[in-house]
This record gives structure tokens, C-alpha cells and sequence, in this order.
């Protein structure tokens, strides 16, 4: 069963691109204390994604973040070498490029897609939260391939 607002984010450990290489990131960590934007996607350089969602959120992140929001974060079934590459390649300097590499966090929010017919295995369904100390205060979950509700401009009427 999937999320939803008023829920708290489950706990699970994502990894992030540091200096040092890939570090783990605790949603304890990501989410404790803080007011966060999280966009979930299913796979870093597929066609949406790169030319509509990742762009999205890199063009509006001052506005978001001016909207008292301390992170946003850019999430995929993903290895975190692609999401660094990915980020870098987008001017995605403002995000932190979260790597969910073994589904961990999207199957505990109940957001998993089969993406086999496509080639892409498990994925996360392509979906936008607000969090605030943990708590889903907002949650824009895609039906099916479209990409409408999980906008960074939908974020940004929902702050």
C-alpha cells in the first residue's frame, strides 16, 4: 500500500555522490528536521525525464527553495555513479541526486513500477512530495506514463 499525506517517510537508506564516493544517506538524515521536496522518477536519462522532469525542478530551484524548503531531492531506481553523472550533466547543483539503488526506499512507500516490458526492471512510479520533520504533507503520484500532477510548477502552488 502506498503512502500517503500525513504519513510519516519511511525509514530506509538511499546513497549519494560525495568526494569521498558513494555515501549512504538515512531518510532520518534527509528528512529529520527539515522541509523537503522529493521527485521520484523511474530512470535517469529516459526520455521524460531528462527533457522534462529533471529540467523542471533545476529551472525552479531558487523559487522552490525561497519557499522556506531546505532540500530537493532527485530520486531514482538508479546506481549512484548515473544519478552524479546525470546531475552533473543537467546543471543539478542545487539537488542532491539520491540514488535508491536497491528499491529499498520506493518499496517502502508502496510507489514500485514494473518497468520489464521497457527494459528497466523495478522501478519507482514517477511521483513529487512535500515533507516537513518526516511527515508527507503533500504527494503527487503519476497515473501510469504521464507526467502532469509530479511538476516542479505543481510543487510550487503546492508551497
Amino acid at each position: 500500500m502506498a503512502v500517503q499525506v500525513g504519513d510519516k517517510v519511511p525509514e530506509a537508506t538511499v546513497k549519494v555522490m560525495t568526494e569521498k564516493g558513494p555515501q549512504d544517506l538515512s531518510t532520518a538524515d534527509m528528512f529529520g528536521g527539515k522541509k523537503v521536496v522529493l521527485f521520484a522518477l523511474p530512470g535517469a536519462y529516459t526520455p521524460t525525464c531528462s527533457a522534462a522532469h529533471l529540467p523542471g525542478f533545476v529551472v525552479v530551484a531558487d523559487k522552490i527553495k525561497e519557499k522556506g524548503v531546505d532540500s530537493i531531492v532527485c530520486l531514482s531506481v538508479n546506481d549512484p555513479f548515473v544519478m552524479a553523472s546525470w546531475g552533473a550533466e543537467k546543471n543539478a547543483e542545487e539537488l542532491i541526486m539520491a540514488a535508491d539503488w536497491n528499491s529499498d526506499f520506493t518499496s517502502a512507500m508502496g510507489l514500485e513500477m514494473d518497468g520489464s516490458a521497457f527494459g528497466l526492471g523495478k522501478r519507482s512510479q514517477r511521483y513529487s512530495m512535500i515533507a516537513e520533520d518526516g511527515v508527507i504533507t503533500a504527494l503527487n503520484v503519476e497515473e501510469g506514463p504521464n507526467f502532469e500532477v509530479s511538476t516542479a510548477d505543481k510543487i510550487l502552488e503546492a508551497l
